[in-house]
């Protein structure tokens, strides 16, 4: 959505200004029909300002058009609006942002439509115009294919302009803001005060009149869209947006070749069918326009007529000549027109030599208009060859008769944007390119579209059954078969589904055309539920907390840990942590209290008496095994049974080996045996 960025404060909302900033707000946010709350104001038009907004039920963002106080005051203004809001709320094309609800709220209407997170195309138009032919006839061919579906169903858009187009990031192109214009009559007129019918510099000439309109009144705006997309600008500019009216119904527009040499006649004469002053002169629908577009992009003759000697003659550049009368001999005053076709009389000027005019002014002209053309066909071609700023132009690589997989991973080599079409073919050629545009014999730049045709057989495509599979899955396969797939989520969570789950599809499995429409109603998740707080948890027993958990649904992992405050067999803490929220059904880990933990000293190369006392003064138990091994000292500990530093119970015995005097072993090493415990020698 385009226009002019906030600050504003939220319609009927007494106080100070809310920001409606997602950071410290002033206010909480407003919640309008008890579900959608706004965020923030992200534009500004002549009858409406527009919100995001977050749609509580189904969890989404959304964009929220809030009219004036002043419209909504005007009963039969809000009825047309509702009629209107109700038939735009029923156009479902990919190329058109879905309208999902209208309602009433602080002595003002609204309407809720998807949130596109996306560029206008009157940005882009500002920062990258003059598009390439292609890139703008394929945009404009986008526009078209939305205003024909509007049109089958009963909407006229009238107010089609750049601001009300969005470009997603992956080249998408959407329509806004079906039959809002719509809403206000043709009775109204462009000059009452406070009123905004459209925008004066997309006008047709019959709106700008205040006549009735139709299709053919979207059709002249697109043209106006698509002449200001190839030349940079717009074909008739004022100070007031009635003077550009005006020149919308008097005015023949300056061909877009003059403005931008690059725009191909073809183009150029779309462009101009479709601006004809009179609706019957231009094309009868938008389809035909669309069609029109296609012919061009793949390279073949357009119908558009090439434009009338009236139009190409407009073109000319009138030198005005100096209004001053001059006086004949004779005393009459002669206009200036009249003084070339005057002979002097015989004998006047006798005794005069005769020298011949300099008209060396045509000459002067001519010179100048040859060097600003070399200066500007120089600087064409420099920028086309990567100077002056420019970028650096190159032929696209010919992937027609390549599978459209590999050819997307070509263009995508070249620094280009495939973007693929499907269409009707044979069994030969399924799946490979049958057509791209821009050709190898045109010149692109980086970042550029190419349009790719790609056949998908003779037969209809196939919908398999697809519930209970996961919509990642699922989704991409559908959109590359050719179906255009919308996804909407369960309002509620599931006990046991998890999050992305396909619960329907509004299709049966089968055959189906290319380019049908289908829904899939996806699970939003498992429930979540919240566990226990800290203080129904920790220092509780295990048998408490484990009741405690399992009638709430969840399974239990009770796990050992070391603690020096929490009594043996109690709890010590969850994983998840006690008060948070987790999905219904899950496990959760409980930690049991050991009671302290004991640290195990080393006490090898001590005495027996040292080790034993060593070890019971960190509470723990000894045990003793004689053994000999040849070179030890009698008395001293070989070895001992577990790692000096590990932790233990309290109570835990630990094994230590202690070296026997000769005269109380055999001369050979004897499998050892415990013989005491606890100080306990032999």
């Amino acid at each position: 959505m385009s226009g002019t960025l906030p600050p504003d404060r939220v319609p009927g909302q007494a106080g100070p200004p809310n920001r409606l900033s997602p950071t410290m707000p002033e206010t909480p946010p407003p919640v309008y029909n008890g579900r959608y709350e706004l965020s923030r104001q992200i534009a500004r038009g002549g009858t409406a300002q527009v919100y995001l907004a977050h749609d509580l039920l189904l969890d989404r963002p959304v964009a929220l058009k809030m009219l004036f106080p002043e419209l909504s005051s005007d009963h039969s203004f809000v009825e047309r609006f509702r009629r209107e809001a109700q038939a735009a709320a029923n156009l479902s094309h990919p190329n058109i942002v879905p309208v999902f609800d209208w309602g009433e709220a602080d002595r003002t209407y609204y309407i809720v439509m998807e949130y596109v997170d996306g560029e206008p195309l009157s940005s882009v138009i500002r920062t990258q115009a003059p598009l390439s032919p292609t890139r703008a006839a394929a945009i404009a061919a986008d526009i078209a294919k939305a205003l024909s579906y509007a049109h089958r169903h009963g909407v006229v858009h009238r107010d089609v302009k750049p601001g009300n187009v969005l470009i997603t990031s992956d080249g998408q192109v959407k329509v806004a803001d079906f039959g809002i214009a719509r809403a206000i009559g043709a009775s109204e007129s462009v000059t009452q005060t406070g009123l905004v019918m459209g925008t004066a510099t997309y006008f047709s000439p019959e709106q700008a009149q205040g006549l009735g309109v139709d299709g053919r009144s979207d059709v002249y705006a697109l043209g106006v869209v698509l002449y200001e997309m190839v030349t940079g600008r717009p074909p008739f500019t004022a100070d007031t947006p009635v003077a550009i009216a005006y020149k919308h119904v008097s005015e023949t527009a300056a061909l877009p070749s003059v403005v931008e040499p690059r725009v191909p006649r073809d183009l150029e004469a779309i462009i101009m069918h479709a601006m004809a002053k009179q609706p019957q002169a231009r094309y009868a629908t938008a389809q035909d326009f669309h069609d029109d577009l296609e012919r061009f992009m793949r390279g073949l003759p357009v119908l558009a007529p090439p434009p009338s000697p009236a139009e190409v003659g407009a073109q000319t550049i009138a030198i005005p000549v100096n209004p001053t009368l001059v006086l004949a001999a004779s005393g009459v005053p002669v206009a200036p027109t009249e003084i070339q076709e005057r002979v002097p009389p015989p004998g006047a000027g006798a005794g005069r030599p005769k020298y011949p005019k300099r008209r060396f002014v045509p000459w002067v002209v001519a010179a100048l208009v040859l060097a600003v053309a070399l200066v500007a066909i120089v600087y064409i071609g420099g920028r086309s060859l990567g100077y002056f700023g420019g970028a650096v132009s190159f032929h696209p690589k010919d992937v027609v008769s390549m599978p459209y997989r590999k050819a997307e991973s070509v263009l995508r080599g070249q620094g280009l944007k495939p973007i693929v079409t499907f269409k009707t073919g044979s069994e030969v050629n399924k799946f490979l390119v049958t057509n791209q545009v821009p050709g190898t014999g045109e010149l692109v730049k980086k970042h550029d579209v190419v349009y790719l045709t790609v056949s998908r057989g003779p037969n209809p495509i196939f919908l398999p059954y697809v519930v209970n599979l996961p919509l990642n899955q699922v989704k991409g396969q559908l959109k590359a078969a050719g179906f255009v797939v919308h996804v909407v989520y369960e309002p509620r969570n599931s006990a046991v589904i998890p999050s992305g789950t396909i619960l329907k599809q509004s299709l049966q499995s089968g055959y189906y055309p290319f380019d049908t429409t289908m829904t899939l109603t996806v699970a939003r998740g498992l429930k979540l539920v919240q566990l226990p707080p800290d203080k129904a948890v920790v220092d509780q027993s295990l048998v408490a907390v484990r009741d405690l958990l399992t009638g709430a649904g969840f399974l239990i992992n009770p796990v050992n840990q070391f603690s020096n405050t929490v009594p043996v067999s109690y709890v010590v803490t969850t994983q998840p942590a006690p008060g948070t929220k987790t999905t219904y059904g899950s496990t959760i880990t409980l930690f049991i209290s050991e009671g302290p933990a004991a640290v195990v000293p080393n006490v090898v190369h001590r005495t027996q008496g040292a080790a034993v006392a060593l070890i019971e003064g960190n509470h723990l138990k000894a045990a003793v095994i004689p053994v000999t091994i040849p070179g030890i000292e009698p008395g001293w500990v070989y070895s001992q049974s577990v790692n000096a530093g590990a932790q233990e119970k309290w109570g835990f015995t630990v094994v230590i080996s202690v070296e026997q005097p000769i005269s109380t072993t055999t001369t050979t090493t004897t499998t050892p045996s415990i013989s005491g415990i606890s100080g306990i020698t032999p």
